[in-house]
């Protein structure tokens, strides 16, 4: 109960202070009925409205403490008339102080100390309170100013204490985050070192694995016993290095990539299959073909794939009423893949470079080839990629 009550009362300021002013409210009727007062018949429900009006200013004084500054300072016309005060009146003087000094810098909370107590102060010298005539201006003055400072000295301190743990959170906030940017970095720095070793281990590896090939292509016809033999090491050697290249992979994927699935990868026989794909989308796509496709490697193909399927994404997204054209050109020298479209384009935004593109022309130079991507003169988006034969053809089986 307790728990759900302090996180209740920081969400609902107005309705914990009304709660709060009631109490002095009910405070005030105990007080009324347990000590003789010289109260008249009758007099007692005039008192409790007093009463009611003085701790108005309590139940406003975070949600609009500068209006409730002034509401106090009015009700000092109570005394002012009647030479009569509730206790109200004098606790919301001093919840007010408090709670001004506690959540406001120093040069408002002091202001509004000056604005509540100067009054009071001036009240008591010309108007002094029943029962207290006999002590003298100068004991009002006292009590006064005592209970003004102890209010505003508590309520600094308690200001202080909250900005020092506001500090300290925010410090512990900025190391734990640079204590994870650090980690984060180690974990960078070995996977890299780590990354390194293991290319070197695979580049071992493949470079065995062709010293074997030559060697058994050498002796296959004078000796093949030991051909066998070196053939079964390049077997063994190409499957540790696989499995090198498992952990390389591993190592250099980050947290936040998805695990990688066990469908095979796309090539050249699944455009076909993309390009309807992106007809029952909305864009009509003629897929033309010029030169028969020789033996490829499969990173090649997945990479003619990934361009086509970037190029017609970007033409559903930003083209609009549209048609598009991929073409697909194989020669002896080099092949190519175009994909243009009659659209509007992405839009006057050259500051502007997309993932995807920087991902074609990423996957285009690790085949050293070339893209050109750009706004056609005719109108629309053209994506063009060219790639030489002889890093494409596969190595025959």
């Amino acid at each position: 109960m307790i728990e759900r009550l302090r996180a209740w009362a920081p969400r609902r300021p107005l309705a914990t202070d009304a709660l709060f002013a009631s109490a002095l409210v009910l405070l005030e009727v105990v007080f009324l009925l347990l000590t003789p007062r010289e109260l008249r018949p009758g007099q007692f429900p005039g008192a409790l409205g007093w009463s009611v009006l003085c701790a108005v200013p309590v139940a406003l004084r975070r949600v609009a403490p500068w209006p409730a500054v002034g509401v106090a300072v009015a009700t000092l016309a109570v005394p002012a008339l009647l030479r009569q005060a509730p206790a109200t009146q004098g606790l919301a003087f001093v919840v007010l102080t408090y709670t001004m000094a506690a959540h406001r810098p120093l040069r408002p909370s002091a202001l509004a100390a000056l604005l509540l107590w100067v009054p009071v102060l001036l009240v008591n010298m010309v108007a002094p309170l029943r029962g207290v005539l006999d002590m003298g201006p100068g004991y009002l003055v006292l009590n006064n100013l005592l209970t003004a400072s102890v209010a505003y000295a508590v309520g600094r301190a308690v200001h202080a204490r909250r900005q020092s743990t506001q500090m300290l959170r925010e410090r512990a906030r900025i190391a734990e985050a640079t204590q994870r940017s650090l980690a984060e970095q180690a974990v960078a720095d070995e996977r890299r070192r780590i990354a390194r070793e293991l290319h070197d281990v695979v580049a071992h590896h493949v470079s065995v694995m062709g010293v074997l090939a030559t060697g058994a292509r050498r002796v296959l016809r004078r000796d093949p016993d030991a051909a066998d033999e070196a053939i079964a090491t390049i077997e063994e050697t190409s499957r540790a290095t696989l499995r090198e290249l498992r952990r390389l992979l591993d190592v250099l994927r980050t947290d936040a990539e998805p695990a990688a699935e066990l469908a095979p990868q796309p090539g050249l026989t699944g455009i076909e299959a993309l390009v309807e794909q992106v007809r029952e989308a909305g864009l009509p796509v003629t897929l033309r073909v010029d030169g028969t496709p020789g033996p490829m490697e499969q990173g090649v193909a997945l990479t003619v794939y990934r361009i086509v399927q970037e190029a017609l994404t970007n033409a559903l997204k930003h083209a609009g009423a549209a048609t598009a054209v991929v073409r697909l050109t194989f020669t002896d020298a080099f092949l190519a893949v175009e994909v243009t479209d009659t659209g509007r384009g992405p839009g006057p935004r050259p500051d502007r470079i997309g993932h995807g593109l920087v991902g074609m022309r990423e996957r285009v130079a690790l085949y050293g080839g070339i893209l050109r991507t750009g706004p056609r003169p005719g109108g629309g988006f053209r994506v063009y990629a060219r790639i030489p034969v002889e890093s494409a053809r596969a190595v025959p089986a």
